[in-house]
């Protein structure tokens, strides 16, 4: 299995750990999703939020690679965020579109990305304004590593709220191998 079948994999994880994540979200009531649970970004709806934030920064960074992945056209038609903590879209069945819509051109550009993209070295600027040159491979790698980190804080606030969510472990989504 090459790098890129790996990519399509967390691609597919992303999408099925968000859809589990606003199904539970959808259960609560605004105030308990706005409700300050004193995470990194305060509540269930900041830190659903901030996965939205960092994607969007992300993808709009992967637009710059020189392939230019068609893909990733419509991220680049998206304002830039102004801050990691910023609420893009306070309203939960709004911003559920928006990860739907994320999670397709997510998918979408894994499945096309071919073994060479990952061998490129990226020049992007992060949001403190420092330069950075890394290995796409990488970055591609972090991007999908901070979705988790902060899903597993989102599912961490969702059950102190009362919803389970049930089974996270990408493990779920590994093909079984033939004997």
């Amino acid at each position: 299995m090459g790098l890129c079948s790996h990519v399509v994999l967390l691609a597919s994880y992303n999408q099925w750990m968000n859809a589990k994540l606003y199904t539970a979200a959808h259960r609560l009531a605004p105030q308990d999703l706005a409700l300050n649970r004193g995470a990194f970004f305060g509540s269930i709806l900041g830190t659903l939020n901030h996965i939205v934030v960092g994607d969007t920064i992300w993808l709009k960074r992967f637009a710059a690679h020189p392939t230019g992945f068609l893909a990733l056209e419509p991220i680049r038609k998206l304002p830039y965020p102004e801050r990691l903590d910023q609420i893009l879209i306070a309203d939960l069945a709004e911003l559920t579109r928006r990860r739907k819509f994320l999670d397709q051109v997510i998918s979408n550009w894994a499945q096309s990305l071919v073994e060479d993209d990952l061998s490129h070295v990226l020049h992007y600027t992060n949001s403190r304004g420092a330069v950075g040159r890394k290995l796409f491979a990488s970055l591609v790698f972090q991007f999908f590593n901070h979705q988790t980190h902060h899903r597993g804080q989102a599912t961490t606030l969702l059950h102190q709220a009362g919803q389970d969510i049930g089974i996270t472990d990408r493990l779920a989504l590994i093909p079984q191998l033939a004997d």
